[in-house]
């Protein structure tokens, strides 16, 4: 709330110059017991929020990791079932962040992205790491608190409190909305 106790602005995106990016939305990371949030509830708050980007024609990139070095990848490395759709990017990650090794830099720079906007699993390691790559590339960054969670509360806490807010905004997803239209 504002000081005349008015709701806060709402976010208002560019979809020409926004992607959303979500990070390790994959079952066998959703499934870990997980805390503020249950990986379940992250998955559904990130799937309505790509419907959102993807209606108002904004980009969603999803990232997933693999583990470097080894000829199979565990059971459930995948992207969770109905999370990407046709148009979305999908990039593979063999270290925390989403940037190194990745190409994500140049393909979001090819789309005309400047800002990002972030989701996932989890959020003090794959997420954070990210988004401090992404700052140091000069994007502008936004922080979706309730989509995104962490191995333990004050992890997540930590960086959504203390960190991300000397990185970028940190909002909820209801508060995500896009400018209207030329």
């Amino acid at each position: 709330m504002t000081a005349a106790g008015s709701p806060e602005p709402r976010l208002a995106l560019d979809p020409a110059r926004s992607a959303l990016v979500l990070v390790d939305l994959m079952d066998r990371i959703v499934a870990l017991p997980l805390e503020p949030r249950k990986g379940a509830e992250v998955l559904t708050t990130a799937g309505e929020l790509a419907a959102a980007f993807r209606s108002a024609g904004a980009l969603v990139v999803l990232v997933r990791v693999e583990r470097p070095g080894v000829a199979e990848q565990p059971s459930g490395s995948g992207l969770a079932a109905g999370l990407s759709k046709d148009g979305d990017l999908e990039i593979v990650k063999r270290t925390i962040g989403g940037f190194q090794g990745t190409g994500l830099d140049d393909r979001l720079r090819a789309h005309g992205v400047t800002t990002l906007v972030f989701g996932g699993i989890a959020t003090n390691l794959g997420v954070e790491s990210t988004a401090r790559a992404a700052g140091d590339l000069g994007y502008d960054l936004v922080f979706v608190e309730d989509a995104m969670t962490a191995l333990t509360a004050p992890e997540h806490e930590a960086s959504v409190r203390l960190d991300f807010p000397r990185l970028g905004s940190v909002v909820r997803a209801a508060e995500v909305r896009f400018t209207p239209g030329d």
